[in-house]
């Protein structure tokens, strides 16, 4: 993100303190300013026919000067019903946080004054990119539980290696970090300028996700279209539940990038999927269940997965091993600590390849890294940067399927394999540690109270359902406690 561009998300964020005094939270400001940037931004690149008449930039811009909040309000409901499918699906139950006429004249205001040629020649999707990299490393908004580190994703889409023509999805999008990135790295490979038309709207129909908080929803609709993954109104992400049968509509894919939401399904209830083997209230576990079930033969996968999914006995020791004979899971990424905003729970990357569906034994030898152990201890004071992967990097190879020769560094290094012999010993767990870990000795550098919390809810979740296994296996009943 060049300077400039930065001045601008500054400036941008710097107006949430206009709202402060009108009780609007960091996550509320930015949902409310992606209505007012969609306006603006349909103005500044001539899509203005995206739009209906009389509900234009220049519309509000004359009503918020009469300081008119009634017609913002019957704005945001009239285009979450007219106007392009884009439109409609962004402003869909839209509503305003704002209470002051003045409040809104402020923000339209400042927006129009911003130096948006600048913006424009630099590229709007960045501008967009940044405000909501800004929004998530703010604790207080929350926004860090659907964001993934930049510089994380990009690495995974790196070694992922996209190609022109695969089906790339993303089956928890979030604000579509996973398939920016690689939409950019496909950018990087090929000069578009060169491309037909023709040629051009194939690689815009190439993304495909799902997500299932509104919000999310919206902000990823806005990220996408101004990245230019939008074709011919052909939106690629889709609001709806995953662990639903509408997940069973995704099409199969070619590469899947994702990072799935971390704890148990909402009321703990099951997924509603007619096509899972293994039944499961733990999330990471029913998404990794879609996610290898989902990968056409041949395809490829890089998911951050937290912890107790290595370790988790009963229907998580089954997922694994499904996991292992149905894909090649030829590398395991131990991650640093406090990488991620809203969760301080211990993560991991699994890149697999896809066998097939009937497929036993496709695993035989696991490498891990282990990027944990005597690292620095990551967050706002400390940033994580594509340095700190360079070595994980080297060590990976070129081959996008994990193929590359590779030298296993011994008990003192931080890369080994382990046969699947030596996995199946340990009960099938891949929670697999060798390092003496230094770097969290002083109580100084333990993860904050909340962060501890979290991690412990995981794995006391994953013996719940461990002993919810056990009791219905020996004909137990449960007692209602009501």
């Amino acid at each position: 993100m060049t300077q400039a561009t930065q001045d601008i998300v500054q400036k941008l964020w710097n107006l949430c303190n206009v709202l402060r005094d009108d009780g609007v939270t960091y996550h509320q400001y930015v949902t409310e300013l992606t209505y007012l940037l969609f306006l603006k931004m349909a103005k500044e690149t001539s899509t203005e026919d995206k739009l209906p008449e009389g509900y234009r930039w220049d519309d509000l811009e004359n009503k918020a000067r009469a300081a008119d909040l009634l017609y913002y309000k019957e704005l945001l409901l009239h285009l979450g019903s007219n106007g392009s499918r884009i439109t409609q699906e962004i402003f869909a139950e839209a509503n305003t946080f704002l209470r002051k006429p003045s409040t809104l004249a402020q923000l339209v205001a400042s927006i129009d004054s911003l130096d948006w040629y600048s913006a424009k020649d630099e590229g709007l999707g960045d501008l967009y990119e940044g405000l909501l990299e800004k929004n998530a490393s703010e604790k207080k908004s929350g926004a860090g539980q659907y964001f993934t580190p930049r510089v994380l994703i990009d690495v995974m889409v790196e070694l992922s290696q996209p190609q022109l023509g695969e089906v790339i999805q993303d089956p928890a999008a979030g604000t579509g970090g996973f398939l920016i990135s690689a939409y950019h790295y496909l950018h990087n490979q090929h000069d578009f300028d060169d491309f037909s038309v023709e040629q051009y709207a194939k690689v815009q129909k190439q993304f495909y996700g799902m997500e299932f908080v509104h919000d999310a929803y919206r902000l990823a609709l806005m990220n996408l279209m101004l990245h230019d993954l939008e074709a011919d109104g052909d939106i690629g992400i889709r609001f709806g539940d995953t662990l639903s049968s509408e997940g069973e509509r995704l099409p199969k894919a070619d590469l899947i990038l994702t990072n799935p939401p971390f704890g148990t399904k909402k009321g703990g209830g099951l997924p509603t999927r007619t096509d899972f083997t293994y039944p499961t209230s733990n999330k990471q576990l029913a998404f990794l269940q879609h996610i290898y079930r989902s990968l056409k033969p041949g395809g490829r996968a890089a998911v951050v997965l937290p912890d107790n999914v290595l370790f988790e006995s009963g229907q998580g020791r089954d997922i694994r091993r499904d996991l292992m004979d149905k894909c090649n899971l030829h590398t395991l990424l131990r991650l640093p600590t406090g990488i991620f905003y809203a969760q301080g729970v211990k993560t991991n990357v699994l890149f697999f390849t896809k066998k097939s569906d009937a497929a036993k034994g496709a695993t035989q030898t696991v490498w891990i890294y282990d990027l944990r152990a005597n690292m620095a201890q990551f967050g706002k004071r400390t940033a994580l940067t594509h340095e700190h992967f360079y070595d994980f990097i080297k060590a990976y190879g070129e081959d996008k399927n994990g193929l590359s020769p590779r030298t296993d560094l011994g008990e003192t290094g931080r890369f080994r394999c382990f046969t699947r012999a030596d996995i199946a010993a340990r009960d099938d767990s891949l929670d697999i540690a060798w390092l003496k870990d230094d770097s969290a000795t002083d109580a100084a550098d333990l993860p904050e109270p909340e962060a501890l919390a979290q991690q412990a809810m995981l794995e006391l979740e994953g013996v719940f359902a461990d002993l919810k296994e056990l009791m219905e296996a020996l004909g137990v009943e449960e007692e209602d406690t009501a």
